[in-house]
């Protein structure tokens, strides 16, 4: 395997260079927590490639959840990444531009609360940072469409994983990003979703996941329903897991639940629907 250095993205409207984030402290966590950062002001990049004897030629960016205001950049990024490098799967870690928090800790702590617990002010946040996920989700997949033959993937192998606000990057940049930047196949875990689901043709296929206990109760569930709706409304293929147990935020960390299956459902999956598929957009 090997691990690139992390490429800023060009971006509309985000800056060419800016501060770098900071660590994201979580009151709910214990100690020992995976690191979670915030305050990303540079949308970037980080490759994690396969050994050449083992690629199958797919890349996926992978988008870590936070409620669009810190990055789970292990559970969600970094060690997934690497889950697929396992695979043959080249891995895209998509630092995406979260809202800006303030430096003090308490007051941290306390909009890291309101960002899990108030969903009036998450659905503000959600609207207004649409457009920003679907223009990093899209420089994202256009870049590693541009660098297809130096990364060692097809270029109409580029497709997109995301965990929760992550979900909802995936969500955003299907549906809102131009046709050149859309990923070829979609797979948002336990995602969320702020705004419509008109669902582009031809639909990319979608693999689903989320717990059926999920802490945010709704929130997911419904956001979760929701793109599966509307993409087997649209004649799209679509494949959904709903797990008895494993709450929100399981990613990469078996739990001993019924959500731990998830990566194996999901390479299935892959491997069935993704990379058997003469034509993807169309599986």
């Amino acid at each position: 395997m090997r691990v690139e250095a992390p490429v800023p993205l060009t971006v509309a409207g985000a800056p060419a260079q800016g501060p770098e984030p900071i660590e994201a402290p979580l009151s709910w966590d214990g100690p020992g927590a995976p690191r979670h950062v915030r305050n990303v002001s540079v949308p970037t990049l980080t490759a994690y490639l396969p050994d050449a004897d083992v690629a199958t030629g797919a890349g996926v960016v992978v988008c870590p959840g936070g409620a669009m205001h810190f990055l789970s950049v292990e559970n969600e990024g970094e060690w997934v990444a690497r889950l697929l490098v396992q695979r043959g799967v080249a891995a895209f870690v998509l630092h995406y531009r979260t809202v800006p928090t303030p430096p003090d800790e308490v007051e941290w702590a306390a909009l890291a609360e309101r960002s899990m617990s108030d969903r009036a002010y998450m659905l503000d946040v959600g609207e207004r940072y649409r457009p920003v996920a679907a223009a990093d989700g899209g420089a994202a997949v256009g870049h590693v469409r541009a660098h297809a033959e130096r990364y060692g993937v097809r270029p109409d192998r580029v497709g997109m994983l995301g965990f929760s606000a992550g979900g909802f990057v995936v969500a955003a940049t299907t549906l809102d990003a131009p046709d050149e930047h859309r990923p070829d196949f979609v797979a948002p875990v336990y995602p969320a979703l702020w705004g419509p689901a008109v669902v582009p043709q031809p639909a990319p296929p979608m693999f689903l996941a989320w717990a059926s206990d999920d802490d945010l109760g709704d929130a997911i569930v419904d956001s979760s329903l929701t793109l599966y709706r509307a993409w087997w409304a649209a004649g799209g293929s679509v494949e959904a897991h709903a797990y008895a147990t494993g709450g929100h935020g399981f990613g990469a960390t078996p739990r001993g639940t019924r959500s731990d299956r998830w990566f194996a459902d999901f390479s299935a999956w892959l491997d069935a629907v993704v990379l058997a598929t003469a034509d993807v957009r169309r599986a």
